[in-house]
């Protein structure tokens, strides 16, 4: 079983790297934040260092490794995986943001703030909360995750484009639109989501 790679950063995708260690490349797989606190620090060439959730099962037999910065990160993403009905590919997608705030939102059994993560309901928010809470507040005690503010502006900065030169809207009311759509959603990590969570405000 791998639990950790120290290696030669071969490549970097939208979810996923590969490593290379030892001649061999290892694909792994990684959350939003985790990725998007990778792509501020490090480029192909640079030696990277993961902690390794391994997943295999007979239902799921080809190899899933799942990649993190920090021990105690793969350690929350193995207690989620625990919880009915989400396995590591529903976990990878949900965590869009650092694994602290997610424990915070289970121990305050906050399901609405659940609910605003990829692929979670309420019957599955519901079942985390009923599964972890009470298992997982030294996650809600690590510090915060630096995500460079960088990548987050490029995609503000796309969805203002298109507010303002395709669609009419001045700068000023596309910035407070593109506020108050992120104070609703703060796990957005991409332009397409914030611009489908702009119009969802317009709607109301």
């Amino acid at each position: 079983m791998i639990r950790y790679l120290s290696g030669q950063l071969l490549s970097i995708d939208s979810d996923r790297v590969t490593v290379l260690v030892g001649g061999i490349g290892y694909e792994v797989l990684l959350p939003v934040y985790v990725m998007q606190e990778l792509k501020g620090t490090v480029k192909t060439g640079d030696n990277l260092t993961l902690y390794i959730s391994y997943n295999q099962s007979e239902r799921q037999p080809k190899p899933v490794l799942v990649g993190f910065t920090r021990e105690l990160d793969r350690e929350f993403f193995e207690l989620f995986i625990s919880v009915e009905d989400i396995g590591p590919y529903a976990a990878i997608k949900a965590l869009v943001i650092p694994v602290n705030q997610i424990a915070r939102f289970i121990e305050n059994r906050d399901v609405k703030a659940l609910k605003s993560l990829k692929g979670i309901g309420e019957r599955k928010a519901e079942k985390i909360i009923a599964t972890l809470k009470g298992k997982v507040a030294k996650y809600a005690l690590t510090p915060d995750v630096f995500i460079p503010p960088s990548i987050s502006e490029d995609f503000k900065k796309e969805v203002e484009h298109v507010l303002v030169n395709q669609l009419g809207h001045t700068v000023k009311e596309a910035r407070k639109m593109i506020e108050e759509a992120l104070k609703r959603n703060p796990t957005i990590s991409s332009s397409e989501e914030l611009f489908e969570e702009v119009y969802r405000g317009q709607k109301r």
